[in-house]
C-alpha cells in the first residue's frame, strides 16, 4: 500500500516517510486531547487505508479507542510439514578486541533457523459492514487484491533474500450482497489441496494438486457468487 503512493499508519521503521519515530508521535501530530472519540476514529480511517481495512487500537493521550477493520487476514499454514535447518553463524573478521593472550575473540555469533522449502496456504475475509463503519471502499477492496499478489516485491530480508518467496496464486471471491451466498468457511473450503500420488518429499509447488471444487462453485455461481483467479508476479 505504501509502495503505492498511500498513507499509512503503522510504517516499519526502515519505510518512515514523516518525521514520526512512534505511533504515539504519528497519532499526537494529527490529533490532539479535546477531539472525541468518534472524530478521531473516523479521521484516522479516513486518512490511513491501514486503519481503515485492518482497524487499530488507538491507547494514545489516555484513550482506548479500538477501530474494528473489514479485512481479516489468517495466519499462513504449510500445505505439508516442513523442515526447519539450523546453522551456526559465525564472523569472518574479529568484532571487538581480543582478550590479551589471545590471537583474537570469539568468532561465534549465534544460529540461525531458516526452512528450505514450503508451500504455504492463507485465507481472508471483508466484512461488508465493518466496511460501512471505517470507510472502506470497493476501491480500497480492489487495492488489497492488487497487494496480495505483489505481496513479496521490495520485502526483502536477511530472512527472506530477494526472490526466496513469492505468491503463486489468489483466488479471489466476490459475493452479490452483503450476507453473501455462503459462510466464509465453506468459500474457502472451495479451494482443495492434495499432494501427488507419487511424490515422496516436497520439494516443488508442482508437486501439488490445487484445484477449485467446481461442482461446488457451481452451485454458489448461480445465486451470484464470482471468482477471479490472479497470477502472483
Amino acid at each position: 500500500m505504501q509502495d503505492l503512493g498511500h498513507e499509512i499508519f503503522v510504517q516499519a521503521r526502515e519505510r518512515i516517510v514523516d518525521d514520526h519515530r512512534s505511533l504515539e508521535a504519528r497519532f499526537n501530530a494529527n490529533f490532539d486531547k479535546s477531539m472525541k472519540d468518534e472524530i478521531v476514529a473516523k479521521e484516522s480511517c479516513k486518512k490511513w487505508i491501514d486503519v481503515r481495512s485492518f482497524g487499530q487500537v488507538m491507547t494514545f493521550q489516555k484513550r482506548a479507542l479500538g477501530i474494528r477493520g473489514p479485512v481479516s487476514i489468517s495466519l499462513a499454514k504449510s500445505l505439508s510439514p516442513v523442515e526447519i535447518i539450523t546453522m551456526q553463524i559465525t564472523r569472518s573478521t574479529n568484532g571487538m578486541e581480543a582478550e590479551v593472550g589471545k590471537a583474537r575473540s570469539s568468532d561465534t555469533m549465534g544460529t540461525k533457523h531458516f526452512i528450505d522449502f514450503g508451500v504455504y496456504k492463507f485465507v481472508g475475509s471483508i466484512n461488508c459492514y465493518f466496511a460501512e463503519k471505517t470507510g472502506f471502499t470497493y476501491k480500497d477492496a480492489q487495492l488489497i487484491k492488487k497487494t496480495l499478489k505483489e505481496l513479496f516485491v521490495n520485502d526483502m530480508s536477511s530472512a527472506r533474500p530477494e526472490g526466496s518467496m513469492e505468491v503463486k496464486k489468489v483466488y479471489w471471491f466476490e459475493h452479490p450482497h452483503k450476507l453473501g451466498v455462503a459462510s466464509s468457511a465453506k468459500i474457502h473450503n472451495l479451494i482443495q489441496v492434495e499432494l501427488k500420488p507419487e511424490v515422496q518429499k516436497v520439494t516443488s509447488y508442482e508437486d501439488y494438486l490445487i484445484y477449485l471444487d467446481k461442482e461446488k462453485y457451481n452451485h454458489y455461481q448461480e445465486l451470484g457468487l464470482i471468482l477471479e483467479e490472479i497470477e502472483g508476479i
